[in-house]
């Protein structure tokens, strides 16, 4: 590499998870306290940085095709962008990076990217660096406070898993579990909401297993720490993702009943609906304890609406095995699922098991899957309609004096009146859609 000037202008492009937007805005948030600007609409930035997800298929393809396309685009422009790549594909390739693509300047890990202002300096310099280091939880003391954000925003509460399902890289990329600390967590979010946040998605692979020490010194859990958000003033709606089935308690349960600011939505993923492709996987629970459990948040919570992650095709799934996920699927009715093929990835269990499952025989399994579940998030919509609920303004619409928001059930409304981003509206559910619903503005709650 040459030497280079300071770059003027950024752009953080983030796949994959909230998580990965949360890390995105921090990474931004930390090249604007280096007085770097965001890069106009349209025009090229002049650093970018790539925030990568390991979990598809063909993800560091992916990577290396954005890279040759950012080269490309500056040398139309007679400038080169300086390039990053952060995330778990540069967790996962590290320095593999670096020799396949001469383009780019820095490769950063997920667990490494308060270090990212360092790296940039050295790049400016001609230098190429690497940082994949993991340190537990570093990274948060060395991000800069919180001073901009969304309605709806993002806060991580823990990183890492220590479940290690088969199929899986998140403990190879983002390490063991590990829980930010209860201060730090009290603190960021009352500067989300100083900064504009009505609503607070607390965010963590395994977020159900946040624990954490009290200002009393007290012990306390997510449902604990939960509780005590929901005392800040300012704050209306608060939301967690992603939770695993073993790690959902008897407190948290309660919680949904219990505290009107946590949404009537849970997250909860099953992946599969048969018990010896679910033991293949490493999940430690069957299909009928997760169906139990379902019940149990749903006596808490009856309007509660639920969200789950399938994969289709892992190792060895017969088509009696996918029958069972199409029965559990149509006993649980989802008001919203992602389901996605089984991919190998590289360094898993599961990517050298015996009985890959053809490409062919996966696509029609994932579209009947899909069929169902859609179906049922129809359904789900439907049965909505006549409702007068509240909506969170999050951005505009396609159209001129068109909003679009969240309802309490995390469905996408679309309404037309006099708004703004960040008003609480009072909407009636009118027309039902597969993805959203029509919604007719009644009153403003809060601006």
């Amino acid at each position: 590499m040459k030497p280079t000037s300071s770059p003027k202008t950024y752009r953080v492009k983030s796949f994959g998870c909230q998580m990965n937007v949360y890390d995105g805005e921090r990474m931004a948030e930390m090249l604007g306290e280096q007085g770097i600007l965001p890069a106009p609409e349209g025009e090229e930035a002049d650093l970018v940085v790539l925030n990568t997800c390991h979990i598809r298929e063909k993800a560091a393809e992916k990577v290396y095709s954005d890279i040759g396309r950012l080269t490309k685009a500056g040398r139309k422009v007679g400038k080169e962008p300086l390039i990053a790549v952060a995330g778990c594909v540069a967790q996962a390739e590290g320095e593999e990076i670096m020799k396949r693509s001469p383009a780019v300047s820095m490769v950063v890990g997920p667990q490494a990217y308060h270090r990212l202002p360092e790296m940039l300096g050295r790049a400016v310099k001609g230098e190429r660096s690497t940082d994949t280091d993991m340190p537990a939880i570093a990274k948060f003391a060395a991000l800069p406070e919180r001073r901009r954000t969304n309605p709806a925003s993002f806060l991580t509460v823990q990183e890492g898993c220590d479940k290690f399902c088969t199929y899986c890289v998140v403990p190879y990329t983002r390490g063991a579990e590990i829980s930010r600390p209860y201060s730090d967590l009290v603190t960021e979010a009352k500067k989300l909401v100083d900064a504009g946040a009505k609503e607070i998605t607390l965010l963590g692979q395994n977020v159900s297993a946040w624990s954490g020490e009290d200002e009393r010194g007290h012990k306390v859990g997510l449902a604990g720490l939960i509780r005590d958000l929901a005392r800040i003033d300012g704050l209306a709606r608060i939301r967690y993702t992603t939770s695993h089935p073993a790690d959902m308690d008897d407190d948290l349960i309660a919680a949904h009943g219990e505290i009107e600011k946590l949404m009537p939505f849970l997250h909860l993923p099953v992946q599969a609906g048969s018990d010896r492709v679910l033991r293949a996987m490493n999940r430690s629970h069957t299909a009928e304890s997760y169906l139990r459990l379902l019940e149990r948040f749903r006596t808490a919570r009856p309007d509660l609406a639920l969200s789950g992650d399938f994969i289709v095709g892992f190792p060895g799934e017969t088509d009696a095995e996918f029958e069972e996920t199409l029965a559990l699927v149509g006993e649980v009715k989802y008001a919203q699922a992602f389901s996605f093929k089984y991919s190998p990835r590289p360094g898993t269990p599961a990517a050298t098991m015996d009985g890959q499952v053809a490409k062919e025989v996966m696509d029609e399994r994932l579209q009947r899957l899909q069929t169902a579940l859609n179906r049922d998030q129809l359904a789900f919509n439907e049965a909505s309609l006549g409702r007068t609920c509240e909506v969170l303004v999050e951005r505009n619409g396609k159209l001129a004096g068109q909003w679009l928001g969240k309802s309490p059930w995390l469905q996408s409304v679309w309404f037309e009146g006099d708004a703004v981003i960040g008003d609480l509206v009072r909407a009636e559910l009118v027309e039902a859609g597969p993805n959203s619903l029509a919604g007719k503005l009644r009153e403003t709650v809060t601006a």
